[in-house]
């Protein structure tokens, strides 16, 4: 990669070039980001996570730039017009917008004005009245008149608006413009014509608003451009406009005099560039900065909002699991009942059936009995309800039951369970059931590890935030798969029992290579080792060596290939073992041995501290599941609409989304309340996901209700610190 990248990285990031440059090195070898933090300690300097995937999303950044730049160093090569300082003005640069503008008066356009008066041969008018290199501009216009350019005027304007055009192309001026709109800019929003009525819009707050460019939210604005986009908000950027003329025109008038003579001739030319400058603002410069500006805004706002997108999905993936129980889980209803199946510890689908103990049916009594034959006939462990329409009821029914003592009952979060359930993956699953089946099947694996069960979905689907489709698809995508594969790494993946969809977010390995292994498994049986990977179709040294480290094989005969110490290394356990006159199962199993071992005798080239600290942490605990343990949760008994809460009143809730702007908690009806960031915490907190997470349990106070609107304010202060459980 270009040098000037690499250190403008270097620059932004606050880490060294050469950190930079091998982490660059390691991406264009095909190494992934869990690999390399995990496994690349000492060629990176011991960059984290966030670290690397921050220097690779420049690196994707960068390499889209220098494509872009070969494209316009072709088109203006093409055209016979590249010089030297142009072409080395353009392989400089680092910002898209200054690309942009060098390329802008070499970009082909349609007809314009400006295009209209040069085919009347007005160019040397317009060239000798901005350079101000003539005395009298109506004599000199007056040399232009032809058929087609009947009066001075005529001559004049068509003059100017070459000179407009020229104006809104140079460089330095876009740049004063841009920077001044970006630091000064105020964004003024207006409700439309055809806008909803104030009472019944979701808009309305934006009405009548303003706010500096530089200030606003990012969730405030992508609020904004959404009520825009719906045809309820008109927005534009407001700006200082004599400040901007003032800026141009010291662009414009830089290095030209412009003199009172006797006849005053000076003055009128200057008076000419004067008014085009003006018009070149109006009609050119204000609208495609302004365009430029809301552009840069926005990305800003995606990237910060991506980044709480991925936090959130990182938090619902990494949510605490009930483990390997049979389980009973229920996907809800009314009208249309209660869909139940049993599963196995194991997930696999034992009996599947429909019980209607809500109205209109009211069948209580036969539901009772078929649940309590259930729990009995498959020593259901686990009760898992959806959160959906009837969940709350339905917990309520359950809970009523007589159950064996030790059963436990989760409510389960439905998000994206229809989106399975309808998904290929859901037929191919379970081919010989119909959608209720399937999500209630769902909900059930959920219960027993949501990380498994949740990467069948499009992370998209599992409503991680708001203005999720708001915000750039494609930078959304990358934030949210890096983090399901960021997810996996760190849980690690049983390579025996593993989906394909979960195989294939593993470190290197793909849907395809994914495929490939529980094919191989389902024709030769389990795993021996994780060297056996290496006789997968197309699963070669390269893959092997990404992946390796974070697949597990409960029981191998080498104990390492249950944790996270990468196959690479188990020469140098073996060797420490060897030293300490022991095996490597002692060395697990043994900690006064491993507190006995000097790492600075295993140091070597590649091999340094951060490595040999991890490995003989990882045989401290190998396989270790980082996730907490589930934990049971109700809500208030006695709240069950918005009419049975009231201001004071401290609630049990659990956190369902998190924002720039503050957090959203169930408290058990229909209506999230919200906690805005001022209220989560005594302290000051910049970003909510500092101290909370999806799906935490929590206390909340009432602080209003807004009975009419469905809206419910809430505060955590004074409450957080002693209730929070995950």
């Amino acid at each position: 990669m270009n040098k000037i990248y690499t250190e403008h990285i270097t620059k932004l990031m606050g880490v060294n070039t050469w950190q930079v440059e091998h982490c660059i090195e390691l991406f264009e070898e095909g190494a992934t980001i869990p690999f390399i933090s995990r496994y690349r300690k000492e060629r990176t300097g011991g960059l984290d996570e966030v670290q690397v995937t921050e220097i690779k999303h420049y690196f994707l950044r960068f390499t889209e730039l220098e494509k872009r730049k070969s494209t316009i160093l072709k088109s203006i090569q093409e055209q016979d017009k590249l010089t030297d300082k142009l072409k080395k003005s353009i392989e400089e640069t680092i910002d898209e917008n200054t690309l942009e503008d060098l390329y802008l008066p070499y970009k082909p356009k349609r007809r314009t004005k400006a295009s209209v008066a040069r085919e009347l041969g007005l160019e040397p008018l317009a060239r000798d009245l901005f350079e101000l290199t003539v005395t009298d501009c109506n004599r000199e216009a007056d040399k232009y008149l032809s058929e087609m350019v009947g009066t001075r005027e005529d001559a004049l304007s068509g003059a100017r608006d070459i000179i407009a055009e020229w104006v809104s192309e140079t460089v330095e001026v876009r740049e004063k413009i841009r920077d001044l709109s970006l630091k000064k800019g105020v964004v003024k929003v207006t409700a439309s014509k055809g806008a909803g009525e104030e009472d019944n819009s979701k808009f309305a707050n934006y009405f009548d608003f303003s706010q500096s460019v530089s200030n606003i939210p990012a969730h405030r604005l992508l609020a904004i451009l959404r009520g825009e986009k719906e045809g309820e908000l008109s927005v534009k950027l407001d700006i200082n406009e004599s400040e901007a003329f003032g800026l141009i025109k010291g662009v414009v008038f830089k290095n030209k005099p412009v003199s009172n003579n006797k006849s005053g001739a000076s003055i009128q030319v200057a008076y000419q560039v004067e008014m085009a400058v003006e018009d070149s603002y109006k009609r050119l410069l204000a609208p495609s900065v302004e365009n430029e500006v809301f552009k840069i805004a926005k990305a800003k706002a995606d990237l910060e909002s991506v980044k709480v997108f991925g936090e959130n999905l990182s938090s619902l993936l990494l949510a605490p699991p009930v483990g390997q129980k049979r389980v009973l889980a229920i996907d809800p209803g009314f009208r249309t009942g209660c869909k139940i199946v049993c599963l196995d510890a194991q997930g696999e689908l034992l009996h599947n059936d429909t019980i209607f103990p809500h109205p209109p049916q009211n069948e209580k009594i036969t539901a009772m009995k078929k649940i309590s034959n259930l729990v009995e006939a498959y020593k259901i462990e686990v009760i898992a309800i959806g959160d959906g329409t009837a969940g709350r009821e339905t917990e309520s029914f359950i809970k009523r039951i007589s159950l064996p003592q030790g059963i436990e009952v989760y409510s389960v979060s439905e998000d994206g369970a229809s989106v399975y359930s309808a998904s290929e993956s859901a037929r191919e699953e379970l081919p010989d059931y119909d959608v209720t089946v399937r999500g209630a099947v769902s909900i059930g694996r959920r219960a027993m590890d949501p990380l498994a069960e949740l990467v069948k979905i499009d992370p998209k689907s599992l409503g991680v935030g708001q203005y999720q489709h708001d915000v750039d698809q494609k930078l959304l995508k990358e934030m949210l798969d890096t983090t399901v594969e960021s997810c996996v790494s760190r849980v690690g993946v049983n390579l025996n029992t593993a989906s394909k969809h979960l195989l294939g977010y593993v470190s290197g390995i793909g849907p395809s290579i994914a495929k490939s292994i529980v094919e191989y498994r389902a024709l030769y049986g389990p795993f021996k080792s994780r060297f056996e990977l290496k006789k997968v179709k197309r699963l070669g040294e390269k893959v092997f060596e990404q992946c390796a480290g974070f697949l597990r094989i409960p029981g191998s005969e080498n104990p390492l290939d249950n944790s996270a110490v990468h196959p690479e290394r188990y020469e140098l356990v073996r060797n420490i073992a060897t030293d300490m006159n022991c095996t490597v199962d002692d060395l697990i199993r043994r900690g006064e041995i491993r507190k006995g071992i000097d790492i600075k005798r295993y140091i070597s080239e590649d091999v340094g501290v951060p490595t040999l600290t991890d490995i003989l942490e990882e045989l401290s605990k190998p396989g270790r599941d980082p996730r907490e343990k589930a934990k049971v949760f109700e809500f208030s008994s006695d709240i069950q609409t918005i009419e049975d809460i009231k201001p004071g009143m401290i609630l049990k809730g659990i956190v369902t989304n998190i924002t720039n702007f503050g957090a959203f908690v169930d408290i058990g009806i229909k209506q999230d309340g919200l906690v805005h960031i001022s209220q989560i915490s005594d302290r000051y907190v910049s970003n909510p996901a500092e101290v909370i997470k999806l799906q935490q349990h929590v206390r909340v106070r009432v602080v209003d209700v807004d009975y009419k609107r469905g809206r419910i304010q809430l505060s955590m202060k004074n409450l957080l610190s002693s209730s929070s459980e995950r």
